[in-house]
């Protein structure tokens, strides 16, 4: 998960400042974590609770860290909404990572996909959003070629992959559902040529920018890691309680996958 986490400090001063090149700062004294960090550690801390509690875990951290939350999605965290509201929203996409860690065969991660998403986002795409994702991280991490990625992708998940991250540099316009973002995330780490290129293709292409980036982050450190420069300097943008339970998941949760 500290893929996500990376992509979203770097992009959280380009959300609203698209910077379209892939020529720019990874950090900056104002990049910082926002809702796709809180609740992708959020999911880590579900997945290391019994009864995988995600809308509790989801609730108890929205309302530890207030941040820049779609409004229906206050809502939820504030109970006025109780139950899920049928969204296709990103949101479920960027959380998902951890999943992808917990979990080592494809049936799981699906489910865990499925649960983790329908809490809120119900909608057959939300839903698609998170598995989508999930499955090319567990993919990338055991060592499919992105060839293979892709083609599973587009068939399994019928997102069209066929847009350059070029021409998607030119077209490409804000949008946060998961139709716009996860097909466009996943390009931008087939392009890749390692994890700091991964993350400069999803900033480039501009829309929602630290939400693409967790996404194509994600993915991206299960194929390559995350180097250890900009590890430390994303960790170390973290609170002591978000660091200590990212921690206690690299420790506790992540299954590894044998070769």
């Amino acid at each position: 998960m500290l893929g996500a986490i990376v992509g979203d400090i770097v992009g959280s001063v380009y959300e609203f400042d698209n910077h379209k090149s892939k020529d720019f700062p990874l950090f900056r004294e104002d990049s910082k974590f926002t809702d796709d960090t809180i609740l992708t550690i959020a999911t880590a801390d579900a997945l290391m609770h019994y009864d995988w509690d995600f809308a509790a875990k989801y609730r108890e951290y929205g309302k530890k860290y207030p941040s820049s939350y779609g409004n229906r999605f206050q809502d939820w965290i504030d109970e006025v909404i109780t139950g899920p509201y049928d969204s296709f929203g990103n949101g479920s996409a960027m959380r998902v990572s951890p999943v992808a860690w917990f979990e080592d065969h494809e049936h799981r991660v699906m489910e865990l996909a499925k649960r983790s998403a329908e809490v809120t986002h119900n909608h057959p795409e939300g839903i698609k959003g998170a598995q989508a994702t999930a499955m090319a991280i567990l993919w990338a991490r055991s060592g499919v070629p992105r060839n293979r990625i892709r083609r599973d992708i587009e068939a399994q998940f019928e997102y069209d992959l066929s847009i350059s991250v070029d021409e998607l540099r030119e077209t490409y316009q804000y949008n946060e559902t998961c139709q716009r973002t996860v097909p466009e995330a996943i390009r931008c780490f087939l392009e890749a040529d390692d994890f700091e290129d991964a993350i400069r293709n999803a900033i480039s292409i501009g829309g929602d920018s630290d939400t693409l980036a967790a996404i194509t982050g994600s993915i991206a450190e299960a194929k390559w890691g995350v180097p250890a420069e900009i590890r430390r300097e994303a960790l170390g943008r973290l609170d002591r309680d978000l660091l200590a339970t990212h921690n206690r998941f690299l420790s506790q949760g992540v299954k590894r996958v044998c070769f």
